[in-house]
């Protein structure tokens, strides 16, 4: 149950990656790779400054925008230098592993006695509700502290989806929208496409950040390595998403990244549980991806061919 309940937790928390992705990928249609540096920014920012004994809520809060400030940074090198646009992703990422290391000052920051985010989440129960240790759940006897910060990921994970939903039906967000569904439409009505594939990549990449300096208080440590195949695995979960949900409305979409994010980390947790080698997982995360991307058009074509042999 404890091993459920984490890989519950490092979903949704992972699903901020996963919402980052459809933001860059889906809402601005830009591949930034920027993911793979501004991840493990986040994380290096959050655990630098807990570790310089800043407040763990205004730490995480400067990792958001200095992932912002990776975005935007991306977005100008492709709209004002008109740098390809992987080209733009590609230099940032690898400006930023430099940049990670210098903000830790070595290549890893544990975080386990130190007072983070994670670590006030665990004390809610004891102080507020005067719960015991250990809670019984379906059998099990599960920390309570646990408990708390699955919730608290979950509460999270809604506010920033809910905030999401309603920015995207503002004049703002739908004209973010239209940039990456038509930039000429865009273009001819006045709206700068520029202006808006920045801020999108700003706020893609502020979602990553965010997730990264989470997950580095949630783990006890930051890693400057911790990035690697972190958009692979945004991709994933977006793809997953999609094919949950197979409704391209914004709200859905929304759900749909959260419920791939965490359903593809339970596969992760699950194959691990069966004795699956850890050195083998970045090859079972690829081998998942392969699957989502080919098996709904394996599914449709199977579907078309017992219509048209129903309709013969």
């Amino acid at each position: 149950m404890t091993v459920l309940i984490g890989a519950l937790t490092i979903g949704l928390i992972l699903s901020l990656l996963a919402m980052g992705v459809f933001i860059s990928f889906r809402i601005v249609n830009f591949a930034d790779i920027t993911t793979e540096g501004s991840f493990p920014l986040g994380g290096a920012v959050a655990a630098a400054l807990i570790s310089a004994h800043w407040d763990p809520v205004a730490a995480t809060l400067a990792a958001f925008l200095c992932g912002m400030l990776a975005g935007t940074v991306t977005g100008l090198l492709h709209t004002r230098f008109k740098i390809n646009e992987l080209l733009s992703g590609i230099l940032v990422m690898t400006a930023l592993y430099s940049a990670n290391l210098r903000i830790m000052g070595r290549s890893n920051i544990p975080l386990l006695d130190a007072t983070t985010v994670i670590t006030y989440v665990e004390r809610l129960p004891g102080k507020l509700l005067q719960a015991p240790p250990e809670v019984p759940i379906a059998g099990w006897s599960v920390p309570a502290k646990d408990i708390a910060v699955l919730l608290f990921s979950f509460l999270f994970i809604a506010g920033v989806g809910m905030i999401l939903f309603v920015f995207f039906r503002t004049n703002l967000g739908t004209a973010m929208r239209a940039t990456g569904n038509n930039p000429q439409m865009v273009r001819a009505l006045g709206v700068s496409t520029g202006l808006m594939i920045v801020s999108g990549l700003a706020l893609a990449n502020g979602l990553i950040s965010l997730s990264g300096a989470l997950l580095a208080q949630y783990q006890g440590f930051a890693d400057v390595q911790m990035g690697f195949g972190m958009l692979v695995l945004g991709l994933a979960s977006l793809i997953i998403g999609e094919s949950l949900v197979a409704v391209k409305s914004v709200g859905l979409m929304i759900v749909g990244t959260v419920m791939g994010s965490v359903l593809f980390r339970l596969l992760v947790a699950n194959a691990l549980r069966r004795g699956m080698d850890p050195n083998d997982l970045k090859l079972i995360t690829a081998a998942f991806v392969f699957a989502a991307l080919i098996l709904p058009g394996i599914v449709d074509r199977l579907r078309g061919r017992r219509e048209g042999a129903a309709s013969a």
